[in-house]
């Protein structure tokens, strides 16, 4: 994969939805977000968090330049807004809703014309932490792993009682890899049999989640646990 053109992701996108990709001039756009203390010191805690957008219908050496990154907001602290974040990000959904479904009128300086323009949000980009908080599934406990989820093989430490993954990454191996039968340098006398587990789609994912009807968005939400929450489900 030299360019994110190139990858499955987005040949899969442009089979998926034809006309957008008929259209050259449409704009995929990757999320970044990461929070960081401006201060510069851990000694005052303070979170802040800048969200940017980065158009991928570039040259790779131009895609990820400063001047093409753009900064569409600022999530201010001094706390993470954590849960909250679907909050903030409001305008910003709102925005990117338009560009997709209603388009916008822009201007071609090439062809000198106007034109409808369309926009497609193809991923997010950051960390474990702030993947938590823009996807909702919790990043702690035994069920941290958005893959695996409660067919995971996590274990508690016996000193202190922390999650360990140590063992859950094998069963990732092609079935005949030779590291599966590996018991000296990776499994102390074990053998690694289980499958790869099944990754759930999209509409399978949103039956789940229609379940939870009584979800509250609001700064002032707290901490909202359903039933099965850290045994079931993250």
């Amino acid at each position: 994969m030299v360019h994110p053109s190139d990858s499955k992701a987005w040949k899969h996108f442009n089979s998926v939805h034809p006309y957008f990709s008929a259209e050259s001039r449409n704009v995929h756009l990757g999320l970044c977000i990461d929070g960081f203390n401006p201060f510069g010191s851990f000694v005052t805690p303070y979170s802040c968090l800048p969200v940017i957008l980065t158009v991928y219908n570039l040259p790779l050496g131009m895609c990820m330049r400063p001047k093409f990154m753009f900064l569409s907001m600022v999530i201010p602290g001094p706390s993470s807004p954590v849960r909250n974040i679907d909050v903030c990000l409001w305008l910003l959904i709102d925005e990117l809703t338009q560009l997709w479904s209603s388009r916008a009128l822009t201007y071609d300086i090439s062809r000198k014309q106007n034109f409808l323009i369309r926009a497609a949000l193809m991923w997010t980009i950051n960390d474990f932490p702030a993947y938590g908080m823009l996807s909702g599934w919790s990043t702690h406990g035994k069920l941290a792993c958005p893959y695996c989820m409660e067919n995971n093989k996590a274990f508690t430490l016996t000193i202190r009682g922390k999650a360990s993954f140590f063992y859950c990454h094998h069963r990732f191996l092609l079935y005949n890899h030779r590291n599966r039968k590996n018991r000296k340098d990776f499994f102390i006398g074990r053998v690694e049999k289980d499958v790869t587990p099944s990754c759930l789609f999209g509409e399978e994912l949103h039956d789940v989640i229609s379940e939870y009807s009584d979800i509250v968005f609001d700064l002032q939400s707290g901490k909202q646990k359903f039933p099965g929450f850290g045994f079931t489900h993250n």
